[in-house]
């Protein structure tokens, strides 16, 4: 059975656009780890998915995911198939 790992992550920006952060805390049986950065000149959004796809690049091997968010634009990313769209564009 695959190790499950709890994500909640967020991003914000002020103004938007403007100087932005996101984090992420990912928790698991054997602990937690603390993600997070900024940066000068980004978006909203841009902070709200950076937080999502640092926590899932910070993995290590195959793992169950619960990802929470606060941001309609990551979870519909999923939801909606908006992710597959962006890919392919």
């Amino acid at each position: 059975m695959k190790p499950i790992v709890t994500i909640h992550c967020d991003g914000a920006c002020s103004p938007n656009p403007g100087v932005g952060g996101w984090g992420a805390i990912l928790s698991a049986s054997h602990g937690e780890r603390e993600l997070f950065g900024a940066e000068l000149t980004t978006t909203n959004n841009r902070m709200e998915l950076t937080g999502a796809i640092r926590a899932l690049e910070a993995l290590k091997m195959p793992c169950a995911i619960k990802l929470h968010t606060d941001s309609l634009y990551v979870l519909n990313a999923f939801k909606k198939g908006w992710l597959g769209n962006w890919q392919r564009n």
